[in-house]
């Protein structure tokens, strides 16, 4: 990422649930008031997913809360949001979901350059014993580093 860019949230229940194959950067669609709550950090990606309709992808279940300063026309918090990709990398994406079973999956969220960019990732659905191997392999390794930095002392 380049210097200018500020990491907004990111989606830990993604790497958690899916093996991420691939990633790639995507503008998306935003009303003022929902760029100016994100600004402030009020997103939450954990449950949101993206999927392809009408030739266009779209971000779902993202909730965007409501901004307060705003007016009585504000935004609802988990709207459908329009992304912006090319037509041949939509095309490239919508036949990776509906033939091999793969998922889009928001990774993160960031303002790029003063514009919001979302970083989805193509994913395929971990099982229970992927998920239980992950999180043993990861508390061996605190041990580990954890008899290291004692060793040191």
């Amino acid at each position: 990422m380049a210097k200018d860019s500020r990491t907004i949230t990111v989606n830990r229940k993604a790497y958690h649930d899916y093996h991420i194959q691939e990633s790639l950067e995507a503008g998306i669609v935003l009303k003022g008031s929902e760029i100016k709550s994100i600004r402030a950090g009020k997103v939450n990606l954990s449950d949101a997913y993206a999927k392809p309709g009408n030739g266009e992808l779209w971000l779902y279940n993202s909730h965007i809360a409501s901004y307060d300063a705003a007016s009585y026309n504000t935004h609802e918090p988990t709207r459908p949001r329009k992304l912006l990709l090319h037509r041949k990398e939509i095309a490239s994406l919508t036949g990776k979901v509906t033939q091999r079973g793969l998922t889009l999956v928001p990774l993160k969220l960031y303002i790029k350059h003063g514009i919001a960019k979302i970083e989805l990732g193509v994913g395929k659905g971990k099982k229970v014993y992927d998920k239980r191997e992950a999180i043993a392999r990861k508390e061996t390794e605190r041990k580990i580093e954890r008899a290291l930095k004692f060793k040191r002392r």
